[in-house]
């Protein structure tokens, strides 16, 4: 074959070529993203007792995987547990779930972490440091602020109080 004949195969082989690393391209990029975690509206209210305190937040799943909270450390408490409440029972669980294009909420009366043994009792006012561990993301450290014991969020993503206590 002379070159001027290997041009048209030459061209058709590579543009199906191209074509190929396009469309792979393009799976690779619609593939699983894996989970994408944030995390909002955090708080812990200042403890009654020196003993142990509550802590309440929410993880949002942006990602097209569900991951887990496995475990969680603070500069307050050496034991920080995961517990769930179902049927008005808490208990503790080793992990909860972090649904895909979701969220996981620990709130009062629900799923929550517990801060047991405290190192110091934590004040209306200041921060407490929280890594939060996944089983698939790397961990996230919030700077969560103490609120009042009476302390409830109103819904908006921005703080609020009520004036009864729970």
């Amino acid at each position: 074959m002379n070159r001027r004949s290997d041009r048209p195969v030459r061209r058709a082989l590579g543009l199906a070529l191209a074509a190929a690393l396009i469309t792979g391209g393009a799976t690779a990029c619609g593939a699983s993203s894996g989970p994408e975690l944030t995390v909002e509206g955090a708080y812990v209210p200042e403890p009654v007792t020196a003993e142990r305190a509550g802590g309440f937040l929410v993880v949002r799943n942006d990602g097209d995987t569900a991951d887990r909270l496995v475990s969680a450390a603070s500069d307050i408490s050496g034991d920080v547990q995961i517990h769930e409440t179902s049927n008005g029972r808490m208990r503790r669980v080793d992990s909860l779930t972090v649904p895909a294009n979701g969220t996981l909420e620990l709130s009062r009366g629900g799923n929550h972490l517990m801060f047991m043994d405290l190192e110091r009792k934590p004040a209306e006012g200041e921060k407490v440091s929280v890594e939060l561990r996944f089983e698939k993301s790397d961990p996230i450290t919030v700077e969560v602020p103490v609120e009042a014991a009476n302390h409830v969020p109103d819904g908006s993503g921005h703080s609020g109080h009520s004036g009864h206590s729970e």
